[in-house]
């Protein structure tokens, strides 16, 4: 199915207005990516090119780069969180809950949400059998969690032609690699609909460090001036935000304050939410109760 199949085209200035509860303006939520990188494999992104070039292995300086979020960066994140009350979503690879217990179970604790990141950290257009990846990812949050994930993000975003068929198979309920709108909208598939909840490539640590290659900074600016305009354009009707960030990113000595000034910016806000996935979805259902009766 072509995505233009899956989706049909609609302007948001024509929507039916979504209303949130008690007045609130918007939806921001924040996405905590934790991912367990296979030594043995090439290293899903590099912060020093080897010298001789090529991809060696084992790629130490890359990995133990990566492995700092999730021994150090992750627990600044979580100082942040915890001091502003606010509930994450972690995305996490199947095989990293057992990998980093700890993480897992500090996010377990505090009642995030588990959304699954794939079952490794692998481009999902390159792992050996998909719809198997997806229903590892799912009963591995499960056993942990005791319930199964409603949320997929795949690894770099990356979908096949099938993922949105094969995740409403496996009894995902949304999905978050469709960034192309500032509310959810609803994707098609071979049996039953799914939610699109809105991401972001923008607001997301990968593309303003390791891609655009910008000073920390950056990440509070960008984001401020994201909210400050979303915040606009939810005069009448709701909009969502999603801040993006890796512990082994967002979480180092000189970028953690900029995530925390954005929180504290907009947790000052009276009239906007901090929400986890679901809590997004239910909210949009329960506004859209005919949004998944057609497919």
């Amino acid at each position: 199915m072509l995505p233009t199949e899956r989706i049909a085209y609609s302007p948001i200035s024509s929507r039916a207005p979504l209303k949130l509860p008690d007045g609130a303006r918007m939806v921001v939520w924040t996405i905590v990516n934790v991912e367990e990188w296979d030594i043995n494999q090439t290293m899903p992104r590099t912060v020093l090119t080897p010298p001789a070039g090529g991809s060696p292995m084992p790629d130490i300086p890359n990995w133990a780069w990566h492995e700092y979020g999730n021994r150090v960066g992750f627990w600044r994140m979580l100082e942040v969180l915890d001091r502003l009350g606010i509930k994450a979503v972690l995305a996490i690879n199947g095989s990293a809950i057992e990998a980093y217990r700890p993480v897992a179970e500090a996010a377990k604790s505090r009642g995030w949400e588990f959304m699954g990141h794939g079952y490794t950290q692998t481009n999902m257009q390159k792992v050996a059998n998909e719809a198997e990846d997806i229903r590892k990812t799912a009963a591995a949050i499960q056993a942990f969690c005791g319930r199964a994930p409603r949320g997929w993000l795949g690894p770099g975003l990356t979908e096949t032609w099938h993922t949105p068929d094969l995740l409403v198979e496996a009894g995902y309920d949304y999905v978050c690699d469709w960034v192309l709108d500032d509310q959810p909208v609803v994707l098609k598939t071979r049996t039953r609909p799914i939610v699109n909840i809105p991401y972001t490539q923008e607001c997301n640590d990968v593309a303003m460090m390791l891609i655009q290659h910008h000073q920390g900074i950056e990440y509070f600016q960008r984001a401020a001036d994201q909210f400050d305009q979303l915040y606009e354009d939810a005069r009448d009707s709701a909009r969502v935000m999603a801040l993006v960030v890796h512990p082994y990113i967002m979480g180092v000595p000189h970028r953690l304050k900029y995530y925390r000034m954005i929180l504290e910016k907009i947790r000052a806000r009276t009239d906007v939410l901090f929400w986890t996935g679901e809590q997004i979805l239910d909210w949009y259902l329960a506004q859209r109760p005919d949004a998944l009766k057609s497919s």
